[in-house]
């Protein structure tokens, strides 16, 4: 496969931080979307974008929880979202079209991981459905301010993405769940989003990435026991990390702030990076990277045209 995914020598790796990223890069008048960005690398991610001058847009299922964690950072807004809902993903874009603003950055950083089989809309499996659907839904509704800003689109995958690839004969698990599989084909779909996103949005001047934030405790894990997570290796008995290659939530933003942000990807994009740089492709087994499934074109071309049947939006049809 040729593929643009090859390592530049950013500068910055595994230990950089959202704010180290952003050192002398100057925001003022960009407006940032970030989901999820009242909790875990979300908020920092919300918390580096501001400081540097940003205007900060959070959309929130949890309203409240959102503006007690964003309160204390100037410059960012709360506004109703729940990705799971199509009706809520069309009110909040429709709010936000009708204030004439542009956008400069979309970070979509909400997300759940590992949850118990739980359906949502018309049955669809809830991690594809809040991860991936919800996010191209919003993105598509917002596609006349985001081609405005001709800015960057930031999909937050994971190396979770390699547990699966999309199960083209069976998207909503409807013959068996296993929720490792489920994330796994969520976080796939994350990336051929951003591949997609990225042809079809560059001639707008529009460019898209996705990206592994690196392994960070956050809220996300709140689906797993704590049995679980002590068996992996992730955790002790008293909840403290044991895997030195875990990051700290601003650690963890760092990539996805790069993307978002960096002037060294100008005139790059539908790549999948991690630890602030692009990854390199990796085979099966082996270790960072990406697999070559997630980043594949037609696969990407598939998945939006069965997103666009899905929810009923596409912004380039």
């Amino acid at each position: 496969m040729t593929t643009p995914q090859h390592k530049i020598g950013s500068g910055f790796g595994a230990r950089s931080t959202a704010d180290d990223v952003l050192h002398g890069i100057d925001l003022a008048g960009k407006l940032a979307i970030v989901t999820g960005g009242y909790s875990g690398i979300g908020l920092e991610t919300t918390r580096a974008l501001a400081g540097a001058g940003a205007r900060v847009v959070v959309p929130a299922r949890r309203r409240e929880a959102a503006e007690e964690a964003v309160g204390g950072i100037g410059g960012v807004e709360v506004d109703e979202l729940d990705l799971a809902d199509l009706e809520s993903v069309r009110q909040f874009a429709e709010r936000f079209l009708a204030t004439g603003r542009s956008v400069e950055i979309v970070i979509d950083s909400a997300g759940i991981m590992a949850c118990p089989e739980t359906r949502v809309g018309p049955g669809w499996e809830a991690q594809f459905a809040t991860n991936h659907l919800g996010h191209y839904a919003l993105v598509n509704r917002l596609w006349p301010a985001v081609a405005q800003g001709q800015g960057r689109v930031v999909s937050v995958s994971s190396a979770g993405h390699r547990h699966a690839g999309i199960r083209w004969d069976d998207v909503q698990f409807e013959r068996g769940y296993d929720k490792w599989q489920a994330y796994g084909q969520a976080k796939t779909a994350n990336v051929l989003f951003a591949v997609q996103l990225d042809a079809l949005g560059r001639d707008a001047g529009v460019r898209a990435f996705a990206l592994h934030p690196g392994a960070i405790l956050t809220p996300l894990q709140r689906h797993l026991r704590k049995e679980e997570m002590v068996a992996a290796g992730w955790i002790d008995e008293d909840g403290n990390a044991l895997d030195p290659t875990f990051k700290t939530p601003e650690q963890g933003a760092a990539t996805q702030v790069w993307a978002a942000t960096s002037p060294q990807l100008a005139g790059m994009g539908g790549v999948y990076c991690e630890d602030c740089d692009i990854a390199e492709l990796t085979a099966e087994g082996a270790g960072p990277g990406v697999r070559d499934y997630a980043i594949d074109r037609e696969q990407a071309a598939r998945l939006w045209a069965l997103s666009a049947e899905l929810t009923g939006v596409n912004a380039f049809g």
